[in-house]
C-alpha cells in the first residue's frame, strides 16, 4: 500500500489528489517541526513539566502565560493573600516557575494563580493542573492539592489485548449512573454498574464528562480543566481503581475527550487565561462557536499542540485509559463547523473551508496514540462523512479506527415520527444501515446519550410514550406496549447486525429506560429526577423491562460468540409489500418481518443449502414476546430450481418478529 490507497480505494476522490497530499505532507512537517528526532510521546509530555510537582527538597510549579507580567501563588496555606514570597519567577518561552519548600503546602489544600497583565488581573486554575473541587456553599472552583498517603494508584491488572478487539460499546455517564437524586460516584459505578455491563457482554465501556467541566448539567462537554478528573464523582484514585476493575474482566476503557472546544469561562476554564483571548484560542471571529457558546482552540499554535497532545498522552498514561471518542470532529474539521453545509457533493471537503491545522493535530494524535498503547481505539464523533476520517496518515487519512454511523439514530428517528408502520422502507433500511465506505470502520448504533437528552426522546419512548407510566406491567395487556417492546428489540438487533466493525449502546437504553435526560437546572428547579438510572426497573420481574434487557444480553452475546463483524452483509431479500428484510453474516441468517399484521407461512428465502438451527427469535416469551416460532426446529433447505444455485428456505415468520438462524452444511451422501 502507497500514500494514493484512499483515492485508490475511491476513484471520486481523485479530482482532489493535491489537497489530500497537502494535507498528509502537512502533517509529517508538523509532527518534524514539534517532535523533531524524538517521538511524539516524548514531545507530548508537558504534563510531566508544567503544575505542580515534588522535587528532591520541595516543590516546583510551571505555568505557560506569556501575556502575563506577574504571578502569584495563592490558597489556602497563605489566606489568598498576594505575597512576594509565593511570587513566580519568569523564565523561557513565556512560562513561568514557582520553587517552594516541603511543608508549605499539604494535601486538600486549595490554590489558584493571581495573574497580572498589562491593564487587569485575575484568579485563575492553573491550566495544567490535575485537580479541582468546588465548593459546596460558595460554589466556586479552586485547584486542589492533592498528595494522599499512598500518592500513586498499585494497579493490579494487566492491560487488556486491543490488537482484534471488534468493539461493543456500553457507553455511560458515572454521575447519572446512580438511582437516587444525586450525583453518582467512581466507586459506586464499580460496585454497582461495571457487573451489569459485565454481564450484558459488552467489551468496551465509554465513560462520558471524566473532565472536569463546571456546569454538571453540560454533560461535560464544556470542559474547564483538562487535566483533572471530575472531582464531582470521587478521587482519581478511585477512577484509577474503577478502570483498573474493567481491565480485571477484560474490559477496554475509552474516555469520551473533548478537545474540540472550551468553556468560555475565565475564572475556571482557560478562556483570558492570561489576558490574552487569543492565548489558547483564535483572537478573531473564529474564537467563538456560535452554536455551542464556547471557545475554539487554535491548533495552528505549537503550545496548543503541546497541550493538547499532552492531554492526550496524560489519560493513556497515568489513568490508563484504552483509547478515546473524540467529541465534535465535525466542527474541528470545517471553519463553518459544518453548521452550514449539507456534504452532498465531495466538494464540500476539499474546496478551503477546511481547518487544515485541526486535520494535522488530529492525524498526529492519533498517530502519538499508537505508538502510547498499540492498538488504541480511537473513535471519530463526524457527522460529515469526511473520507479518509477512519483511514492511517500514511495513506491519505486522519488516522482513527474508528468513525461512529451517526446518521442511523437520526434515521430511526425520521422513520418514527414521519411513517407509519406499513410505510417503512425494507430497500431504503437495509441500504441505510449497510452502506459504510469499504476503506474504513464504523461503530453502528441506533441511539446514543443524544437521542435522549431534553427535548428529544429515546426510541423506546417514542413508540410507547405515555403508556409506560401506566402500562408496562406484565398483567396489563396494551398494544402500543406490545408494539414498541417488538420494535425496540427489532431496530437494535438490525442496526447490531449490520454495523460495521462495533455496536454502541447508551446506559439504560437496553432495557428500554423511561423519559429523558435533563440535569438538575434553574430551569427544572434543579431536580435530579431525569439524571439518574433506575436500575430497579429490571430488577421487578412484575414489569417488562427486563425483557429488553435479556433479549440485548443474548443479541450482544450472539455477535461475540460468532464474531459476526468479521463478515460482511450479504442481502438475501427486502420485500415491501411483506415488509420482510432478511441478509447473511458470517454463517448466520437474519430475518425480519416488519409488518404490523400479517405473518407468513413456508416464507420462502434464497439461501445456500444446510440446516437451518435457531439461535434467537424476538418473540420468545422469555423477550416479552407471544412464542409463535418454534425455536427447537431444525430447518433445512429444499432444492429450487428457479433459485439457481441457491436453495429455497421455507420459514414461518411472526409478525414484528426478527430471527437468527445459524446454517449447517448438510453430510453428502457418499
Amino acid at each position: 500500500m502507497n500514500d494514493l490507497d484512499l483515492i485508490q480505494k475511491d476513484p471520486w476522490l481523485k479530482p482532489f489528489r493535491s489537497t489530500i497530499e497537502r494535507r498528509q505532507q502537512k502533517t509529517v512537517a508538523r509532527e518534524k517541526e514539534l517532535a523533531g528526532e524524538s517521538s511524539l510521546q516524548s514531545f507530548a509530555s508537558g504534563h510531566l513539566y508544567f503544575g505542580l510537582h515534588k522535587t528532591g527538597d520541595g516543590w516546583i510549579m510551571r505555568e505557560w502565560a506569556p501575556n502575563a507580567r506577574e504571578i502569584f501563588l495563592v490558597g489556602t496555606f497563605n489566606d489568598w493573600q498576594v505575597r512576594d514570597d509565593f511570587r513566580f519567577a519568569k523564565i523561557e518561552h513565556g512560562n513561568w516557575e514557582f520553587r517552594f519548600k516541603m511543608g508549605t503546602i499539604s494535601h486538600k489544600d486549595r490554590y489558584k494563580l493571581l495573574i497580572r497583565w498589562e491593564g487587569g488581573e485575575g484568579e485563575r486554575i492553573p491550566a495544567w493542573c490535575n485537580r479541582v473541587v468546588q465548593d459546596q456553599e460558595t460554589k466556586v472552583f479552586d485547584a486542589q492539592v492533592w498528595i494522599p498517603d499512598i500518592s500513586s494508584y498499585e494497579w493490579k491488572h494487566s492491560l487488556p489485548d486491543l490488537s482484534e478487539l471488534q468493539p461493543l460499546i456500553y457507553e455511560a455517564h458515572i454521575g447519572m449512573a446512580t438511582e437516587e437524586y444525586r450525583v453518582g460516584t467512581y466507586s459506586e459505578f464499580r460496585e454497582k454498574v461495571l457487573p451489569h455491563i459485565v454481564r450484558g457482554g459488552y467489551n468496551t465501556l465509554q465513560l462520558m464528562a471524566i473532565q472536569e467541566h463546571p456546569y454538571y448539567g453540560s454533560f461535560g462537554y464544556h470542559v474547564s480543566n483538562f487535566f483533572a478528573p471530575s472531582s464531582r464523582f470521587g478521587t482519581p484514585e478511585e477512577l484509577k481503581e474503577l478502570i483498573d476493575e474493567a481491565h480485571k474482566h477484560g474490559l477496554a476503557v475509552i474516555m469520551d475527550i473533548v478537545h474540540s472546544h472550551a468553556v468560555k469561562n475565565e475564572l475556571e476554564g482557560l478562556g483570558r487565561f492570561d489576558g490574552d483571548p487569543a492565548q489558547f484560542f483564535h483572537g478573531d471571529h473564529r474564537r467563538e462557536h456560535v452554536a455551542w457558546d464556547s471557545l475554539c482552540f487554535d491548533y495552528g499554535k505549537n503550545e496548543v499542540s503541546h497541550f493538547l497532545l499532552s492531554n492526550v498522552n496524560y489519560w493513556l498514561t497515568e489513568f490508563r485509559f484504552d483509547g478515546f471518542r473524540f467529541d465534535g470532529v465535525t466542527s474541528m474539521l470545517y471553519y463553518d463547523h459544518g453548521l452550514e453545509r449539507d456534504f452532498t457533493s465531495y466538494d464540500f471537503y476539499f474546496d478551503g473551508g477546511q481547518d487544515e491545522d485541526a486535520i494535522t493535530y488530529l492525524s498526529l494524535a492519533n498517530k502519538m496514540m499508537q505508538e502510547i498503547r498499540p492498538g488504541a481505539i480511537s473513535i471519530a464523533e463526524d457527522m460529515s462523512g469526511y473520507p479518509g476520517l477512519a483511514v492511517p496518515v500514511k495513506h491519505g487519512g486522519i488516522g482513527f479506527n474508528f468513525r461512529l454511523a451517526m446518521g442511523t439514530p437520526d434515521y430511526w428517528i425520521k422513520t418514527i415520527k414521519e411513517r407509519s408502520d406499513e410505510g417503512w422502507n425494507m430497500q431504503e433500511i437495509f441500504h441505510e444501515l449497510t452502506s459504510k465506505r469499504a476503506d474504513e470502520k464504523t461503530i453502528g448504533y441506533a441511539e446514543s446519550h443524544d437521542q435522549a437528552l431534553v427535548g428529544d426522546k429515546t426510541i423506546v419512548f417514542r413508540l410507547i410514550d405515555q403508556e409506560m407510566y401506566w402500562h408496562m406491567k406484565k398483567d396489563s395487556g396494551n398494544l402500543v406496549v406490545d408494539r414498541g417492546m417488538a420494535l425496540h428489540k427489532m431496530i437494535r438487533l438490525i442496526t447490531a447486525a449490520t454495523a460495521g466493525n462495533g455496536y454502541l449502546n447508551f446506559m439504560g437504553n437496553e432495557f428500554g429506560h423511561p423519559e429523558w435526560i435533563d440535569f438538575p437546572r434553574e430551569g427544572n428547579d434543579w431536580s435530579y429526577q431525569y439524571a439518574r438510572r433506575q436500575w430497579s426497573l429490571i430488577k421487578n420481574r412484575d414489569l417488562r423491562y427486563h425483557f429488553l434487557s435479556d433479549f440485548d444480553m443474548e443479541m450482544i452475546r450472539l455477535i461475540v460468540q460468532h464474531g459476526i463483524y468479521s463478515g460482511y452483509c450479504n442481502h438475501v431479500k427486502s420485500d415491501q409489500h411483506d415488509l420482510v428484510i432478511a441478509f447473511e453474516r458470517h454463517g448466520l441468517l437474519f430475518v425480519f418481518n416488519f409488518h404490523p399484521e400479517n405473518s407468513y407461512t413456508d416464507y420462502g428465502l434464497a439461501v445456500d443449502a444446510g440446516k437451518y438451527k435457531t439461535l434467537l427469535c424476538s418473540d420468545q416469551l422469555e423477550f416479552g414476546g407471544f412464542n409463535r416460532f418454534d425455536t427447537g426446529m431444525i430447518h433445512r433447505s429444499m432444492v429450487e430450481h428457479s433459485f439457481g444455485l441457491k436453495h429455497n428456505l421455507k420459514l414461518y415468520l411472526p409478525s414484528r418478529t426478527a430471527i437468527v438462524l445459524l446454517r449447517q452444511d448438510i453430510p453428502r451422501i457418499r
